[in-house]
């Protein structure tokens, strides 16, 4: 990659959920633009896979469960150890409840359990990172939340409403650190193909890419990890250093359709 075109050279991120999905391919493409990587995650062997694929001058992988405050404290200590400032904190780590449609059949643990990670995991991560960007007054926070964040009647309740709250917390934080000059920003994708995806679906490869695309607003492509990674990359770059509290959508225009009218519609062969 050409010198002119590495877009975070010199910074250090810390992404969290970075073992696979999502954080997999934004460490790596982070890491392509110049950016020293903490891959932080649970999943031991596959981080360390993902760090070994960076190279190890450029990475370093932390076992971090993101509903643990010290681990979470520890994996931005580490961070600041070893490559001595923290730039971007990618709050990524994310879990689904079980597909029950009816909230009479939901379990109070499962519901629990996904606002420990996807809440919870995402304010420990925004804290300790603020706790650290505060002092330098500088530093990018951006986090996963999902279309469900918007709308509803896609993901299960526990899911939606995390999802929810973590477009809450970004537009909560980014008034509070804006004094300080740190950005704050999440991310909302439609359906990818990732292992958390496909495990809830339970549909897989070309499967699960029709059955989203069938649905889909925006036709003729199909939505991966790599385009996510690339909007993370924007807004972890200085290129958007005036943007913050923004929630960014990337679902080819899905969560802004009411499909109700079934407006607009074109013949199969219109010209």
């Amino acid at each position: 990659m050409a010198t002119t075109t590495r877009r975070l050279e010199g910074k250090v991120a810390l992404i969290t959920g970075a073992a696979s999905g999502i954080g997999e391919c934004a460490a790596k493409l982070f890491a392509e633009h110049g950016a020293k990587i903490v891959i932080a995650d649970i999943q031991d062997q596959l981080g360390q896979a993902v760090c070994e694929a960076i190279g190890s001058s450029n990475s370093i992988y932390i076992h971090c469960d993101v509903t643990n405050e010290e681990d979470v404290r520890k994996a931005v200590d580490i961070a600041i150890a070893t490559y001595g400032k923290l730039d971007i904190m990618f709050c990524n780590a994310g879990i689904i409840d079980p597909n029950k449609d009816h909230i009479i059949d939901n379990e109070k643990s499962d519901f629990e359990r996904v606002l420990s990670v996807n809440v919870t995991g995402v304010f420990l991560s925004m804290k300790h990172a603020a706790r650290v960007m505060v002092p330098t007054r500088a530093g990018s926070i951006i986090s996963t939340a999902s279309v469900v964040s918007n709308i509803g009647g896609l993901c299960p309740h526990a899911y939606t409403c995390s999802k929810h709250a973590v477009a809450g917390l970004t537009k909560n934080l980014a008034v509070e650190l804006g004094q300080f000059g740190i950005r704050v920003n999440c991310l909302s994708p439609y359906a990818i193909d990732t292992p958390q995806a496909t495990g809830f679906t339970g549909l897989k490869g070309e499967d699960f890419k029709n059955k989203v695309n069938s649905v889909a607003n925006l036709k003729g492509v199909t939505l991966t990890t790599d385009d996510v990674a690339k909007a993370a990359v924007f807004l972890a770059s200085d290129e958007a250093k005036y943007i913050s509290g923004h929630n960014l959508f990337i679902d080819g225009g899905f969560s802004i359709v009411n499909p109700s009218f079934n407006m607009f519609q074109y013949p199969e062969n219109p010209l």
